[in-house]
C-alpha cells in the first residue's frame, strides 16, 4: 500500500512539473524588437520561433486530464485503505467478541468444576467414612478370629509338639543303632579295601619289576648287537653304564661306571650306535626307566 501511495505521488509531482514548464513558456504570437545602443555593432535580426497554441493547449488538457485520473486513482486508493481499515476494525472487534465469550465459558466451565468437585470431595468423605467403619469392624472380626484360631493353634502345636518330640526321641535311637552299623559296615569295607587295594599294589609293583626286568634284558641285547669285541682284550671283563633315556627311547646321556676301559668305550659306541633304545608305553615303567644301569658283559 505505501509503494501505491509512493507512485500516485511521483505521477502528481511529474504532472505539476510538465505543467510549470508549460505555463513558463508564455505568450510567444508578437516578436521581440532588439533595441540598438550606440555603439554596438550591427546585428543580424533574430528569427522568431513560432509557438503552437493549440498544441499547448492539447498538452495543457492532457495535463490536467493525468491530473484528474492521479486524483482519480489516488481517491481510490484511500477509499481502500478506509475500507481496509473498517475491515480490520470489524475483525479486531469480532476476535475481542469471541475472546470475551471463550472467557466467559472458561469461567463457566471453571464454576461448574468447581461445583462438580466440592460435590465429589463431599461424596468422597462419605464414602471414606463409610469404608471406615467398615474396615473397623473387619478389624475387630479379625482380631476376634485371629484371638481364636490362635488358640486352637496353640493347641495343636502343643500335642504336635509333644507327637515330635516322642518321634524324635524313637528316631534318635534308631539313628544311632545305623549309626553303629554303618560303622561297622564302613570299617569292615576299609580292610577289605586295604587289603586288596595292597594286593594290587603289589601285583603292579611286580609287574612294573618285570616290565623293567625285561626292557632291561632288551636294551642288554641291543647294547650286545651293536658291540664291537675283541676276545683278547675283553674276554671277562665288564662295565657298569647308567643311560638317561627320552620317551620315545632316544638315548639323551650315557655314564661310565666301574669296569674295564675298553669294554667301557666300546659300550658306549654301541649304545650310541644304536641311537634308540627299547622301552615300555606304560608311563608308570618308563617312569622307574628313565634313568637305568646295568652291566655290559661282552659275549664271544
Amino acid at each position: 500500500m505505501n509503494q501505491k501511495f509512493a507512485v500516485a505521488l511521483g505521477l502528481s509531482a511529474a504532472l505539476h512539473l510538465i505543467l510549470g514548464i508549460a505555463l513558463l513558456l508564455g505568450d510567444f504570437s508578437h516578436d521581440p524588437k532588439p533595441t540598438p545602443t550606440p555603439d554596438a555593432a550591427p546585428m543580424e535580426p533574430i528569427q522568431a520561433v513560432a509557438v503552437d497554441k493549440s498544441k499547448v493547449a492539447e498538452q495543457v488538457q492532457k495535463i490536467k486530464q493525468q491530473k484528474a485520473d492521479d486524483a482519480r486513482k489516488l481517491k481510490e486508493l484511500e477509499d481502500k485503505v478506509a475500507s481496509a481499515k473498517r475491515n480490520s476494525a470489524k475483525e479486531e472487534q469480532r476476535i475481542k467478541n469471541l475472546e470475551k465469550q471463550r472467557k466467559q465459558k472458561e469461567a463457566e466451565k471453571k464454576k461448574a468444576d468447581a461445583a462438580a468437585k466440592k460435590s465429589k470431595a463431599k461424596a468422597d468423605a462419605a464414602e471414606k467414612d463409610r469404608k471406615q467403619k467398615e474396615a473397623e469392624k473387619q478389624k475387630a472380626d479379625k482380631a476376634a478370629a485371629d484371638a481364636k484360631a490362635k488358640r486352637i493353634k496353640e493347641e495343636a502345636a502343643a500335642k504336635k509338639a509333644e507327637e515330635l518330640r516322642k518321634k524324635k526321641a524313637a528316631e534318635k535311637k534308631r539313628q544311632e543303632e545305623l549309626a553303629r552299623e554303618r560303622e561297622r559296615q564302613d570299617k569292615l569295607l576299609a580292610e577289605q579295601m586295604a587289603s586288596e587295594m595292597a594286593s594290587r599294589q603289589k601285583a603292579r609293583s611286580q609287574q612294573v619289576m618285570t616290565e623293567i626286568s625285561r626292557y632291561t634284558s632288551l636294551i642288554k641285547q641291543t647294547i650286545i648287537r651293536n658291540l664291537i669285541t675283541d676276545r683278547s682284550t675283553m674276554e671277562g671283563k665288564s662295565c657298569k653304564l647308567t643311560i638317561s633315556l627320552a620317551p620315545s627311547g632316544f638315548v639323551t646321556n650315557v655314564q661310565l661306571g666301574q669296569g674295564d676301559g675298553i669294554v667301557c668305550a666300546a659300550s658306549k659306541t654301541a649304545i650310541y650306535k644304536a641311537g634308540t633304545l627299547p622301552v615300555s608305553k606304560d608311563p608308570e615303567v618308563f617312569k622307574e626307566m628313565r634313568t637305568i644301569s646295568l652291566t655290559v658283559v661282552p659275549e664271544f
